[in-house]
């Protein structure tokens, strides 16, 4: 019996039909004639046995009658092309037979078609993963937030790590004054300080307006619009002012310094600097640091007067109150401590800033996109650890009674 196949589906032709010539089978696609000699079956194939032919391969295959034989030749010495689907379908099909206790052996093959088989055999006999199930979705959402939380404690821990080293490296260069860059701290300290004093006074200003506005309009229900003025003298000094600063440098000044060193990683200088025996922590990091150290303070102290100048502005238009009735009212509320509270607060919050921008610029890998996430993953970290410290801070004083 003669099985066939072309793009017009599966055929069966005799083998007395092929004698009397009333098909020609090299016109066919593909062809596969099987004969039984006693208890052994020969299955001679020929053909294309290639992907475009797959289908109808297989079902070729598929209606093979074993008639009981103990063993089988696969000749395929007739075979016009073969590619890996049709290695896959003859390999299979040896496997089948010998797993049905068959002695299969495959005779004919071109020595050009060796390597498919042993592509198809080596493919075969390597283990494959079994394929995993969608996770359930609350599953998957304790999975995400399991990892972000020990990538954040990684974080945290080379954090640490890096506060450390900075403190180490500034130990050991303050007995050397050269190493702290004179040069290169007055730079920065024009880019961090002095360039931000505008950006910092307006936005402080325009916060002294909103929290007296909104503060004389709560307590004009009490009859106690003049408490305003105390809440102005205690929440700007102490709170207000240094918070709102240190999120404009966080997003000013530390993104600048994880943009600026990422961008020297990206283009190999600080593996200059290696290279040429310089300290990468003392050359970058500590300017900025210092920098940073000298001028949130001053930043601060001119927040805190630009806040009371404009909650004094607003105080004067909603109160109805002339400046000099609102200065001293201020005098009698506000004490040193206000603002000594403020600037406590801001060296430490320099330090959180300056760390996180060089930590993350220095963590840049070779591309752009790594820059532009480096940047705004020291800005958000930045600005958390700063609300997060003013936090334990207002914690500490109040245990304090400060």
């Amino acid at each position: 019996m003669l099985f066939g196949a072309d793009d017009r589906g599966l055929y069966f032709v005799t083998v007395a039909n092929l004698l009397r010539g009333e098909t020609d089978v090299e016109e066919r696609g593909c062809w596969l004639e099987t004969s039984i000699s006693g208890t052994t079956l020969t299955a001679r194939a020929g053909g294309a046995w290639t992907v475009e032919h797959a289908g109808e391969l297989d079902a070729l295959v598929l209606a093979l009658d074993l008639g009981g034989a103990s063993s089988a030749r696969f000749d395929v010495s007739a075979l016009t092309a073969l590619d890996t689907a049709g290695a896959w379908i003859l390999r299979r099909t040896l496997q089948s037979w010998m797993a049905s206790g068959i002695a299969a052996d495959l005779t004919g093959l071109d020595p050009a078609y060796s390597p498919l088989l042993q592509i198809v055999k080596e493919a075969d006999e390597q283990p494959h993963e079994p394929l995993s199930e969608e996770p359930h979705f609350v599953m998957a959402m304790f999975e995400r937030l399991g990892r972000a939380l020990f990538e954040a404690v990684n974080e945290a821990k080379l954090l640490v790590n890096f506060f450390g080293l900075t403190i180490a490296t500034l130990i050991a260069a303050i007995p050397h004054p050269r190493r702290l860059r004179p040069v290169a701290l007055i730079n920065q300290i024009e880019q961090t300080g002095l360039n931000a004093v505008p950006i910092v006074l307006l936005l402080n200003f325009l916060i002294g307006i909103v929290i007296a506005y909104q503060g004389a309009v709560q307590l004009r229900k009490f009859g106690a619009e003049i408490f305003t003025i105390d809440g102005l003298a205690f929440g700007i000094p102490r709170e207000i002012a240094v918070l709102i600063t240190a999120i404009v440098v966080a997003g000013r000044s530390g993104s600048a310094f994880t943009a600026q060193i990422g961008t020297m990683q990206v283009n190999q200088e600080v593996d200059a600097l290696k290279t040429v025996g310089l300290d990468p922590i003392e050359v970058l990091v500590l300017p900025r640091i210092n920098a940073l150290l000298i001028t949130l303070p001053m930043l601060v102290f001119l927040a805190d007067v630009a806040g009371l100048m404009g909650g004094a502005l607003m105080s004067v238009l909603a109160l109805d109150i002339s400046f000099g009735q609102f200065l001293r009212r201020l005098e009698d509320v506000i004490s040193l401590t206000h603002f000594l509270v403020g600037l406590v607060k801001a060296p430490v919050f320099a330090y959180i800033i300056a760390i996180v921008g060089c930590f993350e610029g220095l963590r840049v890998t070779g591309s752009a996109e790594s820059v532009g996430k480096m940047t705004t993953k020291a800005v958000v970290e930045s600005i958390v650890l700063v609300i997060l410290a003013d936090a334990l801070f207002s914690i500490l004083f109040s245990a304090l009674g400060i």
